[in-house]
């Protein structure tokens, strides 16, 4: 190697290293499969998993996307129950916040929900508040899911 290699080979070893560290630096960053959810309003707390559906949630350096699509549709295509969203998100220490950009029920958009999330393991929990006045919900949701990729 020659002295006119080195200064090349430090900035691409500078970048890689850079590149590590941001990806490192936040666990939530990953492909995430929905396990276990419930929801309380005032007093009732309940399970709002649905078995015969799956449910990705993808998050990336500022974005989140999530697909939910029943596991076994019937041959109607109005039986396919499918709903996605996204939008771009925060993460301070462990508050989440998502800023819901598109889902497939309008009034649902330009919405923002707030979060807190703990990651242990291969385990993302979120837990936080859902509210939308004009649609009269109010509830607590917790939301347990496994790692698919990171």
């Amino acid at each position: 190697m020659n002295c006119k290699s080195l200064p090349i080979l430090i900035a691409v070893l500078a970048v890689l290293c850079g590149c590590q560290s941001k990806e490192t630096s936040n666990p939530i960053v990953g492909t995430w499969e929905l396990v276990s959810a419930t929801s309380t309003e005032k007093d009732t707390s309940f399970s709002t998993f649905d078995p015969t559906h799956k449910m990705i949630k993808i998050i990336n350096a500022d974005h989140f996307s999530f697909l939910n699509h029943k596991l076994r549709p019937g041959n109607d295509s109005s039986s396919n129950e499918f709903s996605g969203g996204g939008g771009k998100y925060t993460l301070t220490d462990s508050v989440y916040t998502e800023h819901l950009d598109y889902f497939t029920n309008k009034q649902w958009e330009g919405n923002t929900f707030k979060f807190v999330v703990k990651v242990a393991n291969d385990t993302l929990t979120q837990k936080g508040v859902e509210k939308l006045d004009k649609l009269g919900i109010d509830r607590v949701i917790v939301e347990k899911y496994k790692r698919v990729t990171e």
